[in-house]
């Protein structure tokens, strides 16, 4: 019995204490904090049944575990969005100011980075989050994904070339992401229209999903001008009502928006070279659970 009881709490520690790793693994290979929810309560379960004597790596066996769920919700979620509303984006997680410090991290996370995962096959998005985020050997990559060691290179090859015409840019500084989120929310807050097209990038791209559930975009708007008179006829129509709070989203900056102080929507921004290039709006409810509380992250 005490035997029993020991394998337990061990089997127990050490999932605590690779638990937000494991749930950033499963994260960046679904793009839903709901799902990967799910996902660790599988890892768990098939870890509490695994004997520990034979286990020589925790963290290594829990991301193989964690890696195998996830790629099975993926090919199901990736049917499930075949039937998708509208515009898919991620479901976005209020992260605390730690991950934003991680300049890796938080690129990897960041909502146009989850979008430019969205382009890779299942596999190829899993060995590339697994080599190039959490740096896992080919070895190892293959026994997660079932492939052989020459074969998860090639893959992991031919996905980091698909992701690096993709990618967002340079890597913004978090003093200039400060400053580009606080005039955008000025000029949201105030309703200034020659503020929001200053702010903005000429080829911004505006995205919004509502996921069926709320009206949202229907299609990407692009261009400072139209994005602009776009976002100022929203706001006008909520008056007082709205309230605005700028938050960190996916280690990125962003607005939270509330009316008559109940959650609205997400609206995540990507910033290069001082101004907005991409925004990312979510209004869909069943994607909101995850911002009025903060998300551990970890490498």
């Amino acid at each position: 019995m005490a035997g029993v009881d020991e394998h337990e709490d061990s089997a127990t520690e050490a999932f605590v204490a690779h638990r937000n790793l494991l749930f950033t693994v499963a994260y960046e290979i679904l793009g839903s904090a709901t799902d990967t929810e799910d996902v660790l309560q599988e890892t768990w379960l098939r870890w509490a049944g695994v004997d520990q004597d034979t286990v020589r790596n925790q963290r290594a066996y829990l991301v193989r575990i964690a890696t195998r769920q996830a790629l099975t919700r993926l090919r199901t979620l990736g049917r499930r969005r075949e039937s998708y509303v509208g515009p898919w984006l991620p479901e976005p997680l209020l992260t605390a100011p730690d991950v934003a410090e991680d300049v890796e991290l938080a690129d990897s996370v960041s909502m146009a980075m989850m979008l430019v995962l969205e382009t890779l096959a299942p596999t190829e998005r899993a060995v590339f989050v697994l080599r190039e985020v959490f740096a896992v050997d080919y070895d190892e990559i293959a026994r997660a994904v079932d492939k052989s060691p020459a074969a998860v290179r090639q893959i992991a090859h031919r996905a980091r070339a698909h992701v690096a015409a993709r990618r967002p840019r340079d890597v913004v500084s978090q003093s200039e992401s400060r400053a580009a989120l606080a005039a955008f929310q000025r000029a949201v807050e105030t309703g200034d229209l020659q503020g929001l097209v200053d702010i903005l990038a000429p080829d911004v791209v505006a995205l919004g999903d509502g996921g069926g559930v709320k009206q949202a975009l229907p299609r990407p708007v692009v261009g400072a001008d139209k994005v602009a008179r776009l976002l100022a006829v929203g706001l006008e129509q909520y008056g007082d009502a709205l309230s605005v709070e700028p938050v960190q989203v996916n280690g990125y900056p962003a607005l939270v928006l509330r009316l008559d102080g109940e959650l609205d929507c997400v609206v995540a921004l990507r910033i290069d070279d001082g101004l907005v290039t991409g925004l990312y709006t979510v209004r869909n409810p069943e994607k909101l659970s995850h911002v009025e509380r903060e998300t551990a992250l970890s490498r």
